[in-house]
């Protein structure tokens, strides 16, 4: 199996990682990392830095993919931004800015997009493959009931249209890959950190928790399964 990962040097992307490494010992891994240098080297990863909020970037990701792994089974999306040292999610729309909701747009949605225009052509169309994102709860319109957060929640329901858009055009393309939105649930990582105060502990989830049940849904896919947004007990949200 061959395994794109991006964001591997992020909290749960390197959670995500070391979990793959370990339940899936005969895959080749390619992990990303754009400004900060990874310190963890495993044998059968091979970090590649990449802006993935840059059409170039992805675009040079992808002719490392061919020449490292040749076709692609699963690809795993886990970069986002939710907060800035000095931005955090607006509790009112009087607090909306606009370099922070487009960044948001550039971090959260623009990379889901390049990624799939750019490595369409990288997977096996013989077996069964996963291109995944991980998503938020908050981005779903039917769920939402407190409001707020106008960014973050426009950037996630911007990705989830993408990947259920995507999914309708690939199970033409690629009848044997199911394209998947994610919820990780609340985990310790530095992009949640000033949000848990009020979390109940048995749903605040470390970065090995997050991780293997992010992978258990993974392992769980089926072409049949394409165009879904998954919490992360299994559950299916609306989007």
């Amino acid at each position: 199996m061959n395994i794109l990962l991006i964001g591997g040097n992020g909290g749960i992307g390197q959670g995500l990682m070391l979990q793959l490494h370990e339940q899936l010992p005969s895959a080749q891994i390619i992990a990303t990392w754009h400004r900060q240098q990874p310190a963890l080297h495993l044998a059968r990863v091979h970090w590649v830095q990449c802006d993935v909020a840059c059409e170039a970037s992805v675009s040079a990701l992808a002719s490392e993919c061919e020449k490292q792994l040749g076709d692609i089974h699963w690809c795993i999306n886990t970069v986002g931004i939710l907060h800035k040292e000095d931005t955090t999610p607006e509790k009112a729309i009087n607090q909306l800015s606009e370099a922070f909701f487009l960044e948001n747009i550039k971090l959260n949605t623009l990379p889901t997009l390049l990624l799939a225009k750019h490595l369409g052509k990288r997977f096996d169309k013989t077996q069964a493959a996963i291109f995944a994102t991980i998503s938020a709860k908050v981005g779903s319109i039917e769920d939402n009931r407190l409001g707020g957060w106008y960014s973050y929640r426009s950037s996630k329901a911007a990705v989830n249209m993408a990947l259920k858009t995507l999914s309708i055009e690939w199970q033409r393309k690629l009848p044997k890959l199911c394209v998947a939105a994610i919820h990780p649930g609340t985990t310790k990582t530095q992009l949640s950190a000033p949000f848990t105060r009020n979390t109940p502990s048995d749903k605040l989830f470390s970065t090995e928790r997050t991780a293997r049940q992010i992978v258990e849904i993974l392992r769980g896919l089926r072409p049949a399964d394409t165009g879904k947004f998954w919490s992360w007990d299994g559950s299916e949200l609306p989007w």
